[in-house]
């Protein structure tokens, strides 16, 4: 098979939810320029009117999914109306920078609700019908924080930690059954999620830690979707690909 052939995506649908984001936004254009049918989940009609303009400009094949993550009912409705998919990545995302003791449980249980409990419960609900169709690609959204303890992003790390260790899990659950399962591991990308924590102060430290000595793009992301989702990453399950510019690299 010729190297163009192993990341063709012609003939699967992809549902990338946080589609409207800046971050996977970009990856669905990814998906879609190589032949995917993407479908955009979110919340932001507008947001997702401009992404999808840019992907059909481009020659792809791509819609837009109201839903709201966090219920199981909406989930499973949105799987009933976009029907088999082939590629679904989970890159909703909400993170603070509230001290931890601080903390309120409302906050709490809202970046829980989505980093983490939307992961598990979409990873049930399509899971479940790649199982049935007998295959698929799953792609979940980690963090450097899922891997090393960051500063001052309490909840939003421990759900990414809990998002890692389920992503190892499922893989080896499903394994057998050509279901892959993956995490993504972006390293310090500017983007909706992160801006209010990106003070002067944690920018200098962030880049003097970063051996590229930059942030990254979000179409640097696009490779290793590319990778995770097609036949090019047929024997990858149950990994972390990290695309950081070195970050998790450097020590002192």
């Amino acid at each position: 098979m010729k190297p163009a052939e192993l990341f063709n995506l012609t003939g699967r649908r992809a549902v990338v939810i946080g589609g409207t984001g800046e971050l996977c936004g970009t990856m669905a254009e990814g998906l879609a320029g190589a032949g995917a049918h993407v479908i955009l989940v979110g919340r932001d009609a507008a947001k997702a009117e401009k992404r999808m303009a840019a992907i059909t400009a481009a020659g792809g094949k791509v819609g837009f999914e109201p839903c709201e993550v966090t219920s199981r009912g909406e989930l499973e409705s949105l799987a009933h109306r976009v029907g088999k998919v082939d590629i679904l990545v989970n890159g909703a995302g909400v993170n603070s920078a509230t001290p931890f003791i601080e903390i309120e449980e409302e906050e709490m249980d809202r970046i829980i609700a989505i980093n983490l409990k939307s992961v598990m419960v979409s990873c049930q609900i399509f899971g479940a019908r790649m199982l049935a169709s007998g295959g698929g690609s799953i792609i979940n959204l980690g963090s450097m924080s899922g891997l090393i303890p960051l500063s001052r992003v309490f909840t939003y790390s421990a759900t990414k930690a809990a998002v890692h260790n389920l992503s190892k899990n499922l893989a080896r659950e499903w394994a057998t059954h050509g279901v892959r399962v993956n995490t993504l591991v972006p390293g310090f990308f500017p983007a909706e999620q992160n801006r209010k924590v990106l003070t002067p102060e944690r920018i200098v430290s962030i880049i003097g830690h970063t051996p590229m000595k930059r942030f990254g793009e979000a179409r640097e992301l696009i490779g290793a979707t590319l990778l995770l989702a097609s036949d090019a990453g047929s024997f990858i399950t149950g990994t972390e690909i990290v695309v950081d510019g070195g970050f998790a690299a450097m020590s002192i």
